[in-house]
């Protein structure tokens, strides 16, 4: 077993060959900024070789989305920024290995959009999933308007986003966003279960099943990807239009 990296924004570690990933700012319950972003894209490139992959979050809460206290962002750098934290999703996709989302606390916009790019997702009782962008005047990323729709069907989808009322963990579960809900102190080592008896599973055909599966929606996703960049970049600018005022 290797040790986490100390002081890390994102810890990667190895348990045989299982890789675990955490976001590990608790005290801002995880949310992302850009060191963090880079750090999560890095971190996935690391664990290519695993044979399973964990993602979580450290203390209570998985990922509460973006950060806005972050400080105000150079308009020059919107496109590289929003480029970056599309690129945590093609990699959770790309990854050969099955990657499973532990889910506890809150799962909110960007770290929804993380969970929901992973292959299996097991949630904490407690887990609630949101998708609030629209109400902040911001656009979703991550892939989320081609991934979302497939797993819940368009309709649900746009109320989910339009709305971005919270939606708990045994709500997630029958739309289909959740494979299992558990108490919390089931919910790691169950996934380590789970990582478990996929990592010694033939790896070939295990990650020709994940292509293959994932092919159709992965089509979609890139068109997607690019789309939500457009769309993150004009809400930006709609946002600075306003305040100009």
């Amino acid at each position: 077993m290797s040790a986490p990296q100390t002081g890390s924004l994102v810890e990667t570690e190895f348990t045989d060959d299982i890789g675990v990933i955490r976001l590990n700012r608790p005290k801002s319950l995880n949310a992302v900024n850009t060191a963090l972003v880079e750090q999560l894209v890095d971190a996935f490139d690391a664990v290519r070789a695993a044979r399973a992959v964990l993602l979580t979050g450290r203390g209570r809460t998985f990922c509460a989305g973006h950060d806005l206290k972050a400080p105000p962002e150079d308009p020059a750098t919107v496109r590289a920024r929003l480029d970056r934290i599309q690129d945590v999703t093609r990699r959770i996709r790309s990854c050969p290995a099955p990657v499973i989302a532990v889910v506890q606390g809150h799962a909110i916009g960007a770290g929804a959009e993380f969970a929901l790019g992973c292959d299996l997702v097991l949630a904490a009782e407690d887990a609630q999933f949101r998708f609030p962008e629209v109400g902040l005047g911001l656009s979703a990323t991550g892939g989320l308007s081609a991934l979302l729709p497939r797993l819940v069907g368009p309709i649900r989808a746009k109320e989910l986003v339009m709305f971005g009322e919270p939606l708990d963990a045994a709500a997630a579960h029958r739309l289909g966003l959740v494979n299992r809900v558990l108490p919390a102190d089931e919910l790691l080592p169950t996934a380590m279960s789970w990582a478990r008896r996929l990592a010694d599973l033939p790896p070939a055909p295990l990650a020709m099943a994940k292509e293959g599966i994932d092919a159709s929606t992965d089509r979609e996703l890139e068109s997607a990807l690019s789309l939500e960049v457009r769309h993150a970049i004009r809400t930006d600018e709609l946002s600075t239009a306003r305040s100009d005022r």
